[in-house]
Order: structure tokens, then C-alpha cells, then sequence
């Protein structure tokens, strides 16, 4: 599968940094140079520091209208996924107004640096007056800062500190404005309809497309049926040894079940394949697709990663997302949980879900069993009890996050949650036990008071401050608990 998008690419950034031209030629025969060569002495710096995790789009430092005009272009053909902003020092503002009035909505980051001393004595000679003209950063920036609001910006967030500082400021937000431009280049995938046991997961698709980004390809039963009927033996035995020779296999598994579920999630990664789905939204749970197929899928095939894909299950859209906006964020194996009930004396809730739920993290492969799906145990379906993979989630610190539609807008919730260490204990369902931050009571009280839905994302680390960043940046409701 050829993925030509943003996924795997580095997030690009422009590089906007505006100097005064009635400053460049001052200094003219001086050691250090001219005001014009010091700064771009400091725009080698910058670029240094910013070209390993970043591909810059930079047009030169910006004097004039002319300048301004041609790098305003430049960032939209070069397609930017945000903007990083510098006031290199005091400089007239009509080419920065400019850029206010004519640069389209676009993600922005507007920096102030500050040194911890300054590198002149006095500005009595020339040479350090032109050193203290090149240090004006704070002059500038406070100049520049009232067109914002002024010209109804909203799409900058500033910040001030060290370069240092900065950079890590910088790059956290390259994170969340590159999660905005894969959304808006993304398929998601829904199979087949949405799930008419849980109405409040329902969202618009017009909505998903215009405010968030993906677009949605409605794919029928009878495609997966197909794609399942079109696996060879030989490749369900490859993925099968596979899988047995990296996880335990249940005593009670029948060998022809796990077969044929193995068959069935080989289709199911191959619909998400041939149709570039970068999400699919899975309706595991209608009957009409365990009387055409007999079963449900149980293996999340590491292809899916492979293409930096979700699959995620019961036909949310909204859990969907939030599983996808981790998945781009982190790079890591995210899972999907919704959270069972809670045990207050030990301060932890249970968690999990059942059907098909990311387990190819090599580092955890002990955590996962091959196991019948006693739920559908004793159903008449074809392949009643087909295994799955039954996965404890890693212990660590995570991110548990969700995502749902208000009335029209969208609302994303997160907070910090510990996975703990122990053995499968809830039959059916990859799970583990989480203990929260704060007192359990006040975290699902929280909660419940937002209004959300049942179903979050879960991975290991902390990016409450990336989510943040995204939810300002495409116009979520946001609450980090």
C-alpha cells in the first residue's frame, strides 16, 4: 500500500522572521558586522535547531511588502502545517499587518525569546548599539502584539522564554498542527452503519468532514465477506504461526475457529489496505455481519500499524477519532477502553473492551492470550467461540482521552491514568486496572458532568499539553481533568 500523505512525513513548518530595513545596513565595516549579518547569524541558529525534528520552509529573513508577499505564497504552496513567528527585533509593521490581513487560517506560534544577559556594555560606541538594536526582540514583539486582536486572529498562540525553552514550545505545537493536517487529509472508513445500541456515539458526517477533517467511506458487510472468502489457507497459516509463535494459545481453542478468525482478520486488515483507510470504525457487534460471516474478527493485523491506521470497535466515530489523534501524536500502540466499574476502597477502576484491540507492542507479547470469545460461546453463529486476542494493557502511565460531538461541536476529554501490573481477569475483554491521578469518585463525577460517552483512548505517556494545544487550534470544547 503506497500512504503518499502526512503520516509519515515530518511535520513542515514555515519559518517567518521579520527584521526592520531601516536597521540592515547599519554597522557597515564594524568586526561583528552589520545589523543584517548579525541577524542572520541568528537565523542560522534558529534554523540549526529547528531542522532535525522539522521540515522548514523558510524564505529568508522578511524586510519588505515585496518579501512578505512572496513568503506568504510560499507557505501555501508549500503547504505548511504551521507557522512559526519572529520578531528578530523593533521593525516597522506594514509588512506584518499585511501578513495579518492576507495569510489564510493556518496554525501559528508567535515567539519571544529571552537571553539571560545581555552582549553589550553600552550603546555609546556603534558597535554595541547596533547590538542592542539586534537584542529589541521585546519591542517588536509588543509592537506586533496588538494587530492580532485587532485584525481578529485567533489562529496564534504566543509564548515567551528561552531558546531552549522555545524550542520545546515549538515542537510540541508542530505535534498537534500535524495531527490537524493528517485529519484533514484522512478516509475513515465506516463498517458498515452506525450502532443503533448506542444512539449518543452517533456523529455528523458533514460535521466530521467540515470541522475535523476525514472524510467518510461507508463500506458494506458483503465487501468484508468477500475479502475474508478471498484469503488463501496459505496465508492464514503464515499469520497463524505467526501468532503462536509469539503468544499462548488457551487449552479450549478449537484449532478450525481460531483459523477462521485468523482468515477474518486478514480480510479486515486488507479492506483497510485496499481502500487507504486510515481509520476504521467497526460495527462489531451487528448481527447481520455474524450471520453472513459467523464471527468476529480477533486480531488486530500489525499491518494496521504498519500504515499508522486504527481499527477501532462499535461503530464510534468519535472514540475513532481520538484513538487515530493518539496514534499520529504518539506513534505508539494505542488502545481502546471503556471503563466497567470501579473499586473505591483501592481507589482504581476495571477497564477494557471487548473485539479486536491493538496487541503488537513486542515488549508486552506475554500479556496477551489466545482465547475463546466466551461471550458468543454458546450463540448459534457459524463459528461460535472463535479465539481473539485477550490482552491485559501494559502498566505505565497513560493518556486516557475522548472525543465526542455537542450539539453540532466537538468536545475532547483527558486525563492521567496508571495501568496496573496483574493477570486476565474479565473473560472476553482486554483490560487491565487503572488507577487515576485523583480521587476515582471526583474523576468519572467530572466526567459525567461534561457528558461524554463510554469509549476512550489510551496510551502510554503524557500529552495533555498536545491535546490542549489541538483542541485551541481546531475549536474543541476541551477538559483536562
Amino acid at each position: 500500500m503506497d500512504y503518499k500523505n502526512k503520516k509519515f512525513e515530518k511535520t513542515k513548518a514555515g519559518l517567518l522572521l521579520i527584521a526592520s530595513p531601516r536597521f540592515k545596513n547599519l554597522g557597515e565595516g564594524l568586526s561583528r558586522g552589520t545589523y543584517g549579518d548579525r541577524k542572520k547569524g541568528d537565523v542560522e541558529n534558529i534554523t540549526e535547531s529547528l531542522q532535525e525534528s522539522l521540515d522548514l520552509v523558510n524564505p529568508g529573513i522578511v524586510y519588505s511588502r515585496e518579501e512578505m508577499e512572496d513568503a506568504i505564497n510560499l507557505f501555501f504552496v508549500g503547504k505548511v502545517d504551521f507557522l512559526i513567528i519572529e520578531f528578530l527585533s523593533w521593525s516597522e509593521d506594514f509588512a506584518w499587518i499585511r501578513f495579518l490581513r492576507d495569510m489564510p487560517t493556518i496554525p501559528m506560534i508567535f515567539v519571544n525569546p529571552m537571553k539571560g544577559k545581555m552582549t553589550f556594555k553600552n550603546t555609546i560606541n556603534e558597535d554595541d548599539f547596533v547590538d542592542f538594536l539586534c537584542s529589541g526582540t521585546l519591542v517588536g514583539s509588543l509592537e506586533a502584539s496588538g494587530s492580532i486582536p485587532r485584525l481578529g486572529r485567533k489562529d496564534i498562540k504566543i509564548v515567551m522564554g528561552t531558546r531552549d525553552e522555545l524550542l520545546e514550545e515549538v515542537l510540541v505545537f508542530s505535534r498537534a498542527a500535524k495531527v490537524r493536517s493528517v485529519l484533514r487529509q484522512s478516509t475513515f472508513g465506516l463498517l458498515a452503519n452506525y450502532n443503533p445500541l448506542m444512539w449518543s456515539t452517533y456523529i455528523d458526517p458533514f460535521n466530521l468532514f467540515t470541522r475535523v477533517g476525514p472524510e467518510m467511506k461507508f463500506l458494506a458487510y458483503t465487501t468484508l465477506a468477500d475479502e475474508i472468502a478471498a484469503v488463501t489457507d496459505a496465508d492464514v497459516k503464515s499469520y497463524q504461526d505467526e501468532l503462536t509463535s509469539i503468544y499462548r494459545v488457551g487449552d479450549d481453542v478449537d484449532k478450525n475457529k481460531f483459523f477462521e478468525s485468523v482468515r477474518a482478520s486478514i480480510g479486515l486488515a486488507r479492506i483497510i489496505e485496499k481502500n487507504e483507510i486510515d481509520a476504521m470504525v467497526f460495527n462489531d457487534l451487528d448481527p447481520a455481519m455474524f450471520k453472513l460471516i459467523g464471527l468476529r474478527p480477533g486480531f488486530y493485523h500489525p499491518s494496521i500499524n504498519k500504515n499508522k491506521s486504527v481499527l477501532v470497535p462499535e461503530a464510534d466515530t468519535g472514540a475513532c477519532v481520538i484513538t487515530f489523534i493518539m496514534k499520529i501524536l504518539s506513534e505508539k500502540q494505542v488502545n481502546f477502553i471503556e471503563p466497567f466499574h470501579i473499586e473505591a476502597d483501592d481507589n482504581t477502576f476495571a477497564g477494557g473492551h471487548a473485539g479486536p484491540n491493538d496487541h503488537n507492542d513486542p515488549e508486552y507479547s506475554g500479556n496477551v492470550l489466545i482465547a475463546r470469545d466466551v461471550r458468543f460461546a454458546k450463540t448459534n453463529y457459524k463459528y461460535a467461540g472463535a479465539p481473539f486476542a485477550w490482552y491485559r494493557v501494559p502498566p505505565g502511565r497513560k493518556t486516557m482521552a475522548h472525543f465526542s460531538e455537542n450539539n453540532g461541536l466537538f468536545k475532547l476529554v483527558c486525563t492521567l491514568v496508571d495501568s496496573l501490573e496483574g493477570n486476565h481477569i474479565l473473560a472476553s475483554y482486554s483490560h487491565s486496572i487503572f488507577k487515576p491521578l485523583i480521587p476515582v469518585k471526583e474523576l468519572f463525577e467530572k466526567i459525567l458532568k461534561i457528558g461524554t460517552t463510554q469509549h476512550f483512548a489510551m496510551v502510554e505517556g503524557d500529552y495533555r499539553k498536545e491535546l490542549s494545544i489541538l483542541a485551541d487550534i481546531m475549536g474543541f470544547e476541551f477538559h483536562c481533568i
